[in-house]
Parts: structure tokens; sequence; C-alpha cells
């Protein structure tokens, strides 16, 4: 129901009303929509209620304003929002974290509460598949709505400050909604009214609220504004140390610049002091996005292996041709539609609802993912139609044979143009500023690479075993196609090489993913890049060398598994190294290595830790 005042409210649960200026600091403007537009006046239809709020500055944009010197970590407003919200122990809309430095006696804390931003530029919302998101006028309010979301948890790798919430017990996302119902009636959200110290306050952007005179849009452990243009001012104007560390267990800490500013860098001790050690930790390889470990690796080489198939003959492979091989033709092509649905069907077991997976192509104009599960739906689509005209030519032989030349063209050319398509689209899925492991070209030059390495082997294993069935030599395709790999894993060494020295200049949470990628998966690492080497070397040989078509088949197979095994635990650390540029959490709360000690121990099974024992 709508919500109305208590008798005895207190006064600064109240919203003030005052003045503003016209633009705020990103130079958008205050009022959200103009005076005369007929976006005023609607209902936010809260709880079903249609009637419409009398607050004043109802079409304004509102923020969050934290004075850091006087938060004293009591969580009450994590508290609020949680009673607010009725949230599970292991979910909450608003966090507060911590960074700390210096030495005893003069040991310094600095806590951090943060929920949604409500930013100006919310990149959840552009990247929502399924448009679950809606920046409204009513108070520039970012909502979100579980019901449309189908769990893919892509809005919680793009927001730079964790504000999306993945339950994974019930495969939805949601967030801070602003206390919206609050705000209709001029109250403040729940987590300002319950700030104890009055550190949380909220109101108009760019207006200086009561006992603080601080607007600053940094803070050490934020990141930075640029992406997103975030709805809240700090103030922070006690000393601190020259350097703050985080107690969670990034390895990241923030060094004071010449400018004043607090600047990420990489912590190479433990938070007990102890070096980093290197190790395996092939268990931890395994992470929520296995599913899309597999996915991108098959379709990589299904449309590298199709593109292959289908160009051959044009370039003078004959053995590739339907005439050459008239058995082998159709059942790869059947193989290759079999394989690439069980990939698709493994990418629906990454959703939480894998069962409203068609709400994917909901947000084409914005989404990476939806444009990237259109481009594999096209190339899968022209895949089975090409499938079926070239494969089963006796379905089609009352069609003109001119007209049935015309359509195994058209299909052909468009799985090809489709699949190159698909495969940049799936690129742009990880080029995220707020990762920036991932934000780096070498995720295009990995796909590519990918593509051309695994397609060709697949496709080259397959026709060298049917040659050898029918007494017949298929080495004779064998240097052009070990070319096509060369090219692919030079591409990606390539990649990785300029990858690597790229995010140790930049520094921050890209140089903190690395150094993990060197120190907890030093040993996997190396065994990744010594298999690529060897690849290469092994390729080189396949090349150039002239052997019998049994021993060919023997040194094929060897490097397949030297190049497939190689590929997925390249895929399985980019996906388990990539860190966010979220804020610091605290030693329990929102702390990776506390979440695994709890599954460890069994604490994670009782439900007032706040941590899933299993998640999805």
């Amino acid at each position: 129901m709508f919500k109305y005042l208590r008798p005895k409210e207190q006064s600064y649960a109240f919203l003030r009303d005052v003045n503003h200026p016209e633009k705020n600091r990103y130079g958008k403007s205050i009022e959200t929509v103009p005076e005369d537009s007929p976006l005023r006046g609607q209902s936010l239809n809260i709880n079903g209620d249609s009637r419409v709020g009398d607050n004043p500055n109802r079409y304004k944009q509102h923020g969050f304003y934290f004075t850091a010197d006087n938060c004293i970590s009591c969580h009450a407003c994590e508290a609020a929002c949680s009673e607010k919200n009725d949230l599970p122990p292991h979910q909450a809309f608003r966090a507060v974290g911590y960074v700390e430095g210096g030495s005893y006696p003069a040991y310094t804390r600095m806590n951090i509460s943060m929920a949604c931003n409500h930013c100006d530029n919310p990149v959840c919302l552009k990247g929502c598949p399924t448009r679950a998101y809606t920046k409204f006028a009513e108070y520039g309010a970012v909502l979100q709505d579980p019901d449309i979301c189908f769990g893919c948890g892509y809005c919680t790798w793009v927001c730079p400050y964790n504000a999306p919430q993945l339950d994974h017990t019930k495969g939805s996302v949601s967030k801070c909604n602003m206390c919206v119902d609050r705000l209709e009636i001029g109250l403040k959200p729940a987590c300002v009214s319950a700030c104890l110290a009055g550190a949380l306050d909220f109101g108009i952007m760019e207006t200086t609220p009561e006992n603080r005179d601080g607007l600053e849009t940094r803070i050490p452990g934020f990141p930075t504004t640029d992406i997103t243009h975030p709805n809240i001012r700090f103030q922070q104007k006690k000393p601190l140390p020259e350097k703050m560390t985080r107690t969670d267990s990034m390895p990241l800490a923030y060094k004071k610049t010449a400018e004043g500013d607090y600047k990420p860098e990489v912590m190479e001790e433990t938070v007990s002091g102890q070096q980093a050690k290197k190790g395996w930790n092939i268990k931890k390889l395994s992470t929520r996005e296995n599913p899309l470990v597999i996915f991108t690796l098959i379709s990589q080489a299904v449309i590298g292996a199709f593109i292959l198939l289908f160009l051959g003959p044009l370039l003078g492979l004959e053995t590739l041709s339907p005439e050459k091989n008239p058995l082998a033709w159709p059942m790869f092509l059947f193989g290759l539609i079999g394989i690439q649905t069980l990939a698709l069907v493994l990418s629906t077991m990454h959703l939480g609802k894998p069962h409203r997976f068609y709400r994917a192509f909901n947000n084409l104009r914005y989404s990476p993912v939806s444009r990237e599960v259109a481009g594999i739906a096209v190339f899968y689509n022209f895949l089975g139609a090409f499938t079926l005209l070239t494969g089963l030519p006796q379905l089609f032989t009352w069609l003109p044979q001119d007209i049935l030349g015309l359509l195994v063209g058209f299909t052909g050319w468009g799985a090809v143009v489709s699949g190159i398509a698909a495969i940049y689209f799936m690129h742009r899925i990880y080029r995220i500023p707020a990762r920036p492991f991932w934000n780096h070209w070498q995720v295009l030059t990995s796909f590519y690479g990918n593509m051309l390495a695994l397609g060709p082997l697949l496709l080259t294993l397959v026709y060298a075993a049917v040659q050898i069935a029918n007494g017949e030599s298929w080495t004779q395709v064998a240097p052009f196609m070990a070319s096509i790999i060369f090219v692919g894993l030079v591409m990606e060494a390539i990649g990785l090489y300029a990858h690597q020295n790229d995010l140790i200049r930049q520094g921050g949470e890209g140089a903190a993913a690395h150094f993990e990628q060197t120190t907890t998966f030093g040993y996997t690492y190396l065994m990744r890049n010594y298999g690529l080497a060897s690849a290469i070397v092994l390729t080189l040989f396949m090349m150039g060398m002239s052997l019998g078509d049994v021993a060919a088949l023997v040194l094929w197979a060897a490097s397949a598994i030297v190049i497939v095994l190689t590929a997925i635990t390249g895929r399985a650390l980019f996906y388990a190294l990539v860190m966010p540029t979220t804020m610091p959490g605290a030693f329990f709360w929102r702390n990776k290595k506390f979440q695994e000690h709890a599954r460890e121990t069994g604490l994670a099974k009782m439900p007032q830790v706040g941590v899933l024992p299993e998640i999805h």
C-alpha cells in the first residue's frame, strides 16, 4: 500500500526543499524532464497504488551524500535497508566496507557506506539484455524489475559499485530502489533515516546538506566517476595515512598522489603481511561462468570450422568439397549443428532463469549481450539452412537448380558473415571499463585466435579420420590448415603479451588481477603459456614435415590435446581472474576469501553468516 506518515515522524527523516543549481558537475540538468513534459504527473504505481506523490521536487535528480568522517560502521543503514526490502542474509542493497592504514598507535580506518548511485549514465540499464532497468523521471531513480530479469548477471559485471545483487536462490537480480515510496511522501530513504552518526544523507544533487560543506566525487577506494557519472557526493576531511589498504581479498592498496587523490596499486603482500605465494589452484578455476567457458570455445570452434569447410573448395581444397566426400560433408555439418546446439543449451544454464532465455533479444539497441545472442542465433539458423540444403539435397529436388544454387550461396555466405560478426559481438560483452582485466583488445585476438586455431583443428581431424578410413590420403590439406592454426595461435600469443604489459603499466584492478595470475594461479598460468608455445612449435612441424597419413594423424592428435587444454585453461583463467572496480568489502562481508572459507568449513550452512553454501 501507499505509505502514510507516522504520527511522530522525526524531523531528520524529512527531505529538505532547497535551492539547487541548474546543472550538475557532469553538465546534466538537475531537472529530469522539462516542466511541460508529458512524463510529469504519472503514477509510479507503487504496490499497485495509482496515486501520484505531491513531493514538489519529484522531477529533480536526487542522490546520496556520505560523510566518511562521521561513519562509525554500526551497519544501521544496512539493517534498515534489509528490513525494509525483506532481504535474505546473503543479500544487501547497501553495504559498509572500509579501508585502513598507518601503524600503531596511529592506525586509521575509513568506513564507506555504498548502495546504488542512480547514475546519470547507468551502464546497468544499457547492458541489461532484458530491459529490466528504467531511469525514471521521478527523482532520477534507476529502478530494476526482478520479474523481467532472467538472471544473466551482466549488470553485476558492468556496474563499478557492486550495486545490482544477483540472488542465486531466486535466479534474478534486484537492487536499491531509492525508497521511492518514501520519497513520494517527503521522507528520506530508510538507510539515511536510520544513520546514527549523521554520516549518510540524501537530497537534490549538488546541494550541500546540513552540517557539512564537502561535495567531492572521490574518496579512497571509490572507482572513477567517468564510467557512470554517479549521483553520490563525499566529505572526508580527517587526515589519512599515505597508504590505505583493503581488508578483503583483493590485493589492492590506495596510495596518495601529489594532487591529494588516492590511486589504486597492487599490494603484493597478504593482509597478514606475508608475501603472496605461487600455486596451481586448479579448483579455483571452476567458477559460475563454467558454462560460458564451454559456450565461447565451442562457438568459436564451430564458426571457424564452418568457414573453412565452406571456403575450402573455393580455395582449391578439393578434399573438403561435398563431391569428394559425399558422406563426410553432411555428417560434419550435422555434427556442427549438434555441438553448437549443446553450446547454446549450456549458455542458458548460466542464467538464473533458463526458461526465460528468449528475453535476451529485448535490448538490441544497447546491450552487447543481446547483440551477441542475436549474432549467434543468425549464424545458427544460416548454418542449419545451409546444412539442409547441401547435406540433404534430396529434400529440395522440387526446386530449380539455379534457385537452389542461389540459396546455397546465400545461406553459406550468410553463415560466414554472421559467424564473424557474432564473435565480434561476443568480444564486445567483455569490453567493460568496470573490469579492467577484460577491457583490452586482447579479448578480440583471443576470440578470433581460437576461431582460427580450434576450427581448422576440428575440421582436419574429422576429415583425416574419414580419408584414412576410405584408404585415401588427407595430408595434402594439412600444411594449409596448419598455417591457419599457426596464425590463430600467434595472434593469441601477441595479444596475451601486450595484455600483461598494459595491465602492469596501467596499474589498478587490472594489474592486481595479473598479480593474482602470476601468484595464486602462477603455475597454471605458466602451464598455459608453455602449452601455447608448444602448440606453436608443433604447428610449425605440421606445416613443414612430410609424414605418412597415420604418423601425421598422431602428430595432429597430440597437437590437438595441447591446443584444446591450453584454450580451456586460458578461458577458465579469463573468468576466474577478473577483478571489478568495486567498493572495498570488510573482513567478513563481501570478502571472497571469507566466502571460500565459509563454504569449506561449513559455516555457510548457517544462514546468518550471509554466505550461500553453493552458487549457481
